[in-house]
């Protein structure tokens, strides 16, 4: 299948620049994967489309306050975007004005407290970095960084804790898992209550995610690789949900990537971590996954060839051109999809 296969018109004022007031009020659209079937309700409408018996799989993924503005002892502004951390303070970096920071370059930021060097060039245009620093480097992070919102953002976010899950825990991503930013603690109380099981996996999201595929044929395309783990608890409860004929929903692609990467030909699964470059598209046959949460995604981007993969390129391209005529809002702010198999789902109420 050629890139351009998977691609859709989108107005440029449908992509959301910031989050609602309320995390569970933005827009849930269903798609029936073998039908192409939409239907049209809020996100907080969710519970109706769930059964006793059903897993949710969260990404509890934390974001890294990642974007550190500084300056060089010239005076001169710059940036410094952390990617992986290397060990003994070293990172791999994306840095600006790239031909300002050579090997060499001194970075200072804030009044002080943290300082950088920079060790080598390396691919991609990328740097390593070593900081300079006393006390703790996270908590100097939360206060120094900024959150590294995707290039399609330009507003700046008030709460850095609004691109966040509120299940967030494992502090690694240099972006959110924003299929998880609609839940509330009480959204999640309530599925909880009715007998449906929730249980985390952790992936790091890496910026690769918004890296366009520039292959003609999807199948030359070279995917990201991100760091990933899963418990033995949640393999055993993912194990237990499908042996009892329960639905394994996975809240956003990076979840859904993580157990379709760590699970067994016959769809099993026990505790593992590592690194992932699983790239799903048309023709992939799914192991585990049942059904998807997850946000609109980028025109001719791996994460609309994962979704087509689950409901197929028809329905799903279908679809996007329903929430374009209809107004939803796009991208890692914006409103959601739930895609499953509702031949056997109650009217909802």
């Amino acid at each position: 299948m050629k890139t351009s296969d998977f691609d859709y018109e989108l107005p440029e004022e449908l992509i959301a620049q910031t989050p609602l007031e309320r995390r569970d009020s933005s827009r849930l659209m269903t798609l029936d994967k073998y039908t192409g079937e939409t239907g049209h309700w809020h996100f907080y409408d969710l519970p109706r489309f769930l059964r006793p018996g059903d897993c949710l799989v969260l990404n509890d993924s934390r974001v890294l306050p990642a974007r550190l503005i500084g300056h060089r002892p010239t005076g001169g502004a710059c940036e410094v975007l952390l990617l992986v951390d290397r060990g003994d303070n070293l990172w791999e970096c994306l840095v600006r004005p790239g031909r300002k920071l050579h090997p060499g370059a001194q970075v200072i930021f804030g009044e002080g407290q943290l300082t950088a060097t920079v060790e080598e060039e390396i691919e991609d245009g990328k740097r390593l970095v070593r900081f300079h620093y006393q006390g703790i480097f996270l908590e100097i992070l939360e206060q120094l960084g900024k959150m590294p919102l995707p290039p399609y953002i330009k507003a700046e976010l008030e709460d850095n804790e609004r691109y966040q899950t509120v299940y967030s825990k494992v502090v690694g991503s240099a972006a959110a898992p924003t299929a998880g930013l609609h839940f509330t603690p009480e959204l999640l109380k309530q599925v909880q209550d009715m007998g449906v099981k929730v249980c985390c996996v952790t992936l790091h999201v890496g910026l690769g995610t918004f890296r366009p595929v520039k292959a003609e044929d999807i199948q030359d395309h070279t995917m990201h690789s991100e760091f990933c783990m899963i418990s033995q608890e949640t393999a055993d409860q993912i194990n237990q949900t499908k042996r009892e004929g329960g639905r394994v929903i996975c809240v956003g692609t990076t979840s859904c990537r993580t157990i379709e990467s760590f699970a067994a030909e016959d769809g099993t699964l026990t505790a593992r971590s590592g690194w992932t470059s699983i790239f799903i598209h048309p023709g992939y046959r799914f192991k585990v996954l049942d059904a998807l949460i997850t946000n609109f995604h980028l025109p001719q981007s791996t994460l609309v060839m994962l979704v087509s993969a689950l409901a197929g390129r028809e329905h799903v391209l279908s679809a996007y051109a329903q929430a374009v005529q209809e107004r939803y809002r796009f991208f890692s702010f914006g409103d959601a999809m739930l895609i499953a198999d509702f031949s056997q789902q109650k009217a909802p109420i």
